[in-house]
C-alpha cells in the first residue's frame, strides 16, 4: 500500500463532519427519515418473503403471477419468483404508456459533435420495436446471446431493449475494449449476433468501432460470429462482408413499429457482462429478469430519490453494470427521464458536463470520482461559468470517493446544498448495496454509510471471521 493510499484511509477513518438533508429535501423524499429507513431494513430481515413478495407485487407488472418468493432448494444457486412471468421492457415502457406518460421524455440524448436527440416513452417503444423485428429478421431468436459494441447513442439503448424484448440475452462490450478482448468474450459466448456501429465519437477523435469487430473476427471469431449489424454514425467509410453485415437503418426502415414482447421465465437469462478482467480472465456475470428488474427498480427509485420532473443524468457508459442498472433499466422501469451523453470532458471542452447540465436543466448527476479528480484539476472556475442552480442531487459510482474530492463536489458543484449518495456495489450484484438514502442519512465525507433493506454487511478478516470497530 502506498503513502498516499494509507494517507487517504486514514482520513476516511478519521474524518467526523456530518452533512444533513435540508428539512425541505427530507420532507419531499420518498423515505423520509432515518426511522423510517431502519424500519424498512428491520422488515427486510425479520420476515424478508413477505418484504420482496410485497415490493414484487407493487413495484413491476407480471404476465402470469408468481407463486414462490425464494427457491432455496439448491443453495447457494437461489431461484427468486420462480412461477411468475414478465418482460422487462413491458416494465420499462408499455406500463408507462398504458398508464397515461406515453408522452412523457424517456430519453434525453447529447453526441459530442453537439447533434441531439429525444424520445418520448410512446416514440422509444416504437424504435425498440421496430429494432426487435429487424433483429428477428435476421433470425434471432429468444435464448440467443447477441453482442452489443457501440458507442453511446441511442441505438444502443434500442439494442438493448430490443434483445430483451424477444427475449435474447444481450451482452454489450464497453466500446473502448480492444479487438482481442471483444474476441475473447464472442469466444467465450459463443456469440453467432454482433450489433456494432461504424464508429463513434470520443475526446474529438473517432473510434473505429467496426473495424475492431472485423479483427476480432478474423483473429479467432470466424467460426462463430454468423452476421454483423452496423449503425451509420461517423460516416467513415468501412468494409462490409456480403451476407454478414447488414446495415441498422436499411434493416429497420420497413419494419412494423409493434412487437409483442416475449413472456419470460423469472430466471431466464435477461444479459451477460464481463467482469473487467482486473483479477484475472474477464468471468461472464448473468442476471436474470424478474430478480433484477426489481432490484434495479427499487434502488434506483430509492438512492436518487426519483419525482416525476427530474431531468437525470448517469455519465457512465453503458458498456460496464452502472450503465445497464441506472441509465437503462432502473430509470425506464420508474418512468423516468434518462439523459445519454456520447463524449467526456476534453481539452477541447472542459466544461462539457456542466455545459449539458445547464442545457437540459438537470436534477440528479451521477458520475465517478475519477471524473470529479479530474474537474479539481480543471479548476472550479470552469463549473463556475455555468448555471448549475437546477441541481438537487448529486452521487458517485464505481470506486471509493476520497473526503477532499467529496467537499469539492459538495462545495463547488452541488453549491453546498445538495445532498451526495455514495454508491457501493459490483458487477456481480446487479444494482447498489450500500449507499445514503438521500432525505434520511446524514452523509459523511468518504463513506457509503449503511447497507440498503435486504443487504447485510459484515467486516471481516481473511478465514470469514468478523473482526471488531477498528480492526482490519
Amino acid at each position: 500500500m502506498t503513502l498516499d493510499k494509507k494517507h487517504s484511509i486514514n482520513n476516511i477513518l478519521d474524518e467526523k463532519r456530518l452533512f444533513s438533508p435540508s428539512k425541505e429535501f427530507s420532507e419531499n423524499a420518498n423515505i423520509k427519515s432515518l426511522e423510517e429507513l431502519l424500519y424498512l431494513k428491520q422488515q427486510s430481515l425479520e420476515n424478508p418473503i413477505q418484504f420482496w413478495k410485497s415490493f414484487a407485487n407493487s413495484e413491476i407488472e407480471w404476465f402470469e403471477p408468481f407463486q414462490t418468493v425464494l427457491d432455496e432448494t439448491n443453495a447457494p444457486f437461489l431461484k427468486w419468483f420462480k412461477e411468475g412471468k414478465l418482460n422487462i421492457t413491458y416494465n420499462c415502457l408499455d406500463r408507462h404508456i398504458k398508464n397515461g406518460i406515453g408522452n412523457k421524455t424517456a430519453l434525453i440524448w447529447e453526441g459530442e459533435p453537439g447533434d441531439s436527440r429525444k424520445y418520448t416513452y410512446q416514440e422509444l417503444l416504437k424504435e425498440v420495436c421496430k429494432a426487435s423485428n429487424a433483429l428477428k429478421s435476421l433470425g434471432i431468436k429468444k435464448g440467443d446471446l447477441v453482442c452489443i459494441y457501440m458507442p453511446m447513442i441511442p441505438e444502443a439503448m434500442f439494442a438493448m431493449l430490443a434483445c430483451a424484448r424477444i427475449g435474447a440475452p444481450h451482452s454489450v462490450v464497453f466500446g473502448g475494449f480492444s479487438a482481442e478482448a471483444l474476441k475473447d468474450r464472442l469466444i467465450d459466448g459463443n456469440v453467432k449476433f454482433v450489433i456494432t456501429a461504424d464508429g463513434g465519437f470520443r475526446k474529438d477523435k473517432v473510434i473505429e468501432l467496426k473495424n475492431e469487430v472485423d479483427a476480432a473476427i478474423e483473429s479467432g471469431a470466424n467460426k462463430i460470429v454468423e452476421k454483423v449489424v452496423v449503425v451509420q454514425r461517423t460516416q467513415k467509410k468501412i468494409s462490409m462482408v456480403n451476407n454478414r453485415d447488414f446495415w441498422w437503418h436499411e434493416l429497420i426502415k420497413d419494419q412494423k413499429d409493434w412487437c409483442d414482447p416475449e413472456i419470460m421465465n423469472s430466471e431466464d437469462r435477461l444479459f451477460v457482462l464481463y467482469t473487467s478482467g482486473s483479477t484475472g480472465k474477464p468471468k461472464g456475470v448473468v442476471h436474470t429478469t424478474a430478480g433484477y428488474n426489481l432490484w434495479s427498480h427499487l434502488t434506483f427509485k430509492w438512492i436518487f430519490d426519483i419525482k416525476d420532473d427530474d431531468i437525470y443524468w448517469c455519465t457512465a457508459d453503458v458498456g460496464w453494470i452502472t450503465g445497464h442498472s441506472y441509465i437503462v433499466y432502473g430509470p425506464l422501469s420508474n418512468g423516468a427521464t434518462t439523459l445519454m451523453f456520447e463524449g467526456v470532458p476534453r481539452t477541447s471542452n472542459l466544461g462539457a458536463f456542466w455545459e449539458i447540465v445547464q442545457k437540459y436543466r438537470v436534477t440528479i448527476f451521477y458520475t465517478a470520482p475519477t471524473a470529479i479528480r479530474s474537474f479539481i484539476k480543471s479548476g472550479r472556475e470552469i463549473p463556475d461559468q455555468y448555471d448549475l442552480g437546477s441541481l438537487r442531487l448529486l452521487g458517485t459510482v464505481g470506486e471509493p470517493i476520497n473526503p477532499e474530492a467529496w467537499m469539492w463536489y459538495r462545495e463547488v458543484i452541488g453549491n453546498n446544498k445538495c445532498p451526495i449518495v455514495d454508491t457501493w456495489w459490483q458487477t456481480e450484484t446487479g444494482g447498489v448495496m450500500i449507499s445514503p438514502l438521500p432525505g434520511a442519512v446524514d452523509t459523511k465525507p468518504g463513506s457509503a454509510t449503511f447497507s440498503l433493506p435486504g443487504i447485510e454487511v459484515e467486516v471481516v478478516d481473511k478465514n470469514g471471521e468478523k473482526v471488531a470497530e477498528n480492526e482490519g
